[in-house]
């Protein structure tokens, strides 16, 4: 996907919580960590473990089927870098959420 979509309203997404949308098919796990955006695949590459039913804490999403955690700025495992999920690019225009997939997801 070349482009950013609208994704969410900002509203959908408050502080300390996350959001699944489907962009074209791909499950995205939206996350606001104080007030930042992030965007990152849905799919734990463990197990495929759903990463938007996971918890927020410090910059982390911890997966809820095995407790894998996965740093929101780079996607990588925070005990093992060598697994990792996609990030997507977030930006927020007129209080729509906008991301644009990256090129390994599309």
């Amino acid at each position: 996907m070349k482009d950013f979509v609208i994704v969410a309203a900002l509203t959908d997404v408050p502080p300390g919580t996350t959001k699944t949308v489907d962009v074209s098919g791909i499950w995205i796990a939206l996350c606001n960590v104080d007030g930042t955006l992030y965007a990152v695949d849905n799919t734990c590459p463990h197990a495929g473990g759903p990463l938007g039913d996971g918890k927020l804490k410090e910059g982390t999403i911890e997966c809820p089927w095995h407790g894998w955690k996965f740093d929101l700025r780079t996607g990588q495992r925070v005990n093992n870098p060598n697994f990792t999920v996609a990030c997507c690019d977030v930006r927020v225009i007129d209080g729509q959420i906008q991301i644009k997939l990256p090129e390994d997801l599309t």
